[in-house]
């Protein structure tokens, strides 16, 4: 029986397959069972979903049915675990407001496309945080509508040359939350498997994973 399962599709720009791969790796050498599906009717059952500990959707953009979505929403407000990054979480089903709900953000923008900024961790006593310092990234960098209930993990300061009127915004990058009983994680981290050269970006999700699936 699985403890874990990764959906992955959508977009292709984010490497969804390679990214499922890898996480699908990473959680098996911690000791989880992982199924790795390319398709959305794997999230169809119900039954199935209730029974595990985690679930990591990697699907940016796209859209679902409901018969796919209920049982997901169901899931993790019955107390299931999800975790997931970048587009592949936070930009996904955009004409799906109650799955935003339960992500805790959307993607709005990435003013300068790739461009270098700072995260800096701004909880430095959680587990998921715990001993990681800031870090410089040359990526994309993501505007976000993020809900105020978040507990915010880590940030970034915008200073877009495209988009002067949002310098010196404060924009969370990881977060965790509620959603039901469910434990929530994401990061914004992560436009392509080449961020994982940064290894707070891997140890973010790789730590954020484990913690959600408690």
């Amino acid at each position: 029986m699985p403890d874990a399962l990764i959906v992955w599709g959508g977009w292709d720009g984010h490497d969804p397959e390679p990214f499922a791969a890898h996480y699908a790796d990473v959680l098996r050498t911690e000791g989880l069972a992982v199924d790795v599906s390319p398709t959305l009717d794997a999230l169809a059952d119900a039954e199935a979903l209730a029974r595990l500990r985690l679930i990591v959707p990697i699907w940016t953009m796209g859209t679902i049915r409901d018969d796919q979505l209920q049982p997901l929403l169901d899931a993790v407000a019955g107390g299931v675990g999800v975790a997931g990054f970048h587009g592949g979480m936070g930009d996904a089903f955009r004409d799906r407001p109650e799955y935003q709900w339960m992500v805790g953000g959307q993607w709005v923008a990435h003013p300068d496309g790739i461009t270098e900024y700072e995260v800096t961790i701004t909880d430095h006593e959680h587990a998921i945080t715990r001993g990681l310092g800031d870090f410089r990234m040359r990526s994309e960098q993501y505007y976000l509508h993020v809900d105020p209930s978040n507990h915010v993990l880590a940030t970034t300061v915008f200073r877009p040359a495209s988009a002067p009127w949002v310098d010196g915004t404060v924009m969370p990058v990881a977060w965790t939350r509620r959603y039901g009983t469910g434990a929530v994680f994401y990061s914004a981290l992560g436009h392509t498997v080449a961020d994982l050269d940064v290894p707070e970006v891997g140890e973010l999700m790789r730590r954020g994973m484990l913690w959600a699936a408690r």
